[in-house]
């Protein structure tokens, strides 16, 4: 297998560590003037916190048992950040001291993102319609378990993945304060909308991170590119589960996002048609042989999946959750 690290790779990394330094904060909100989670739920030392409560509490009466759970697999895939920061930080060409421009970025997006699982947390514990140890006794299965992005440390791999994934947060957090509102809940549909905005902005950074490096080692950057799409691109909470259950979680909480078109295989799909077309890939130049055909594949793979995507079946049995109190 190749190394993850060549000598190009090392060069693009070390280049791009000007850029992040410059324009990288371009992507992250000042903290002095960023969105804190005890700004947008009732803050218990207010005179008026009983009745603020009561409000949160009855409008969470109205959501239905799907929605409720997409937002607990949410919430558990966004406290599992400290896995995201720890991959992030041991990507070759990225770490090599606390100090360095892309060190700095990751720990100022990991600041931003952990606001993210703190405001649904609490939304959740204020809400009375969750069994809170076993949502937190899953939220501690997957940051113990881990789970393996089979990006072997390679940092064009991995900036593919994050430019993929803060996209696919944007759309489940977005369809969740769409359903929020048409529920009649406006705390939560505000809520998800600022945290879907955050990741935009994330997955516009890390798209601009892969824009460059397409630019300085465009070949190498194809290949990365390719491999990732023909692994696919997994989801953090493929690992999710449930106290004392032996039942498949991630596969449940993804229909229950299926049934109610928070995420779906044709989301997939036009992310990825999002990403080619973002990248340039029919535009690149300077492709070698292999890169040429990674671009064939590349290129032809989302009219391939629209079809399976439409060939399948959407799942129409609600299941239970532990974490969710009947």
């Amino acid at each position: 297998m190749q190394q993850a690290l060549t000598p190009t790779r090392q060069e693009v990394m070390m280049f791009l560590e000007k850029e992040v330094e410059q324009e990288g904060y371009n992507f992250l909100s000042p903290i002095e003037t960023n969105w804190q989670p005890s700004e947008l739920l009732p803050v218990t030392s207010a005179e008026n916190f009983q009745e603020e409560l009561k409000v949160l509490q009855g409008q969470a009466e109205n959501l239905d048992y799907d929605l409720l759970a997409v937002l607990v697999g949410d919430t558990i895939t966004e406290e599992a950040l400290p896995t995201y920061e720890t991959w992030l930080g041991a990507l070759d060409g990225v770490y090599k001291n606390p100090k360095s421009p892309w060190m700095k970025w990751i720990r100022m997006w990991t600041a931003e993102e952990n606001r993210h699982g703190d405001v649904l947390n609490r939304y959740l514990y204020l809400s009375g319609r969750i069994d809170m140890p076993k949502f937190e006794a899953s939220t501690q299965f997957l940051i113990a378990d881990g789970f393996d992005l089979e990006t072997n440390n390679d940092p064009y791999r991995t900036f593919v993945y994050t430019s993929f994934q803060e996209l696919a947060t944007n759309i489940s957090h977005r369809r969740v304060a769409t359903l929020s509102k048409k529920c009649g809940n406006t705390l939560l549909s505000r809520i998800c909308g600022i945290v879907a905005a955050d990741e935009a902005r994330h997955a516009n950074a890390y798209k601009t991170f892969i824009s460059r490096i397409f630019e300085l080692d465009t070949n190498e950057m194809m290949l990365a590119f390719e491999d990732m799409m023909r692994k696919k691109i997994v989801m953090p909470a493929q690992c999710l589960r449930e106290l004392n259950e032996k039942i498949n979680t991630f596969s449940n909480f993804s229909d229950a996002a299926q049934r109610l078109g928070v995420y779906t295989p044709m989301d997939y799909v036009n992310i990825m048609r999002e990403l080619i077309e973002h990248w340039n890939i029919e535009g690149l130049r300077e492709l070698k042989e292999n890169g040429e055909r990674a671009r064939d594949y590349v290129m032809a793979l989302p009219d391939r999946m629209a079809r399976l995507a439409d060939r399948m079946k959407m799942p129409d049995k609600e299941l239970q959750f532990s974490w969710i109190i009947a």
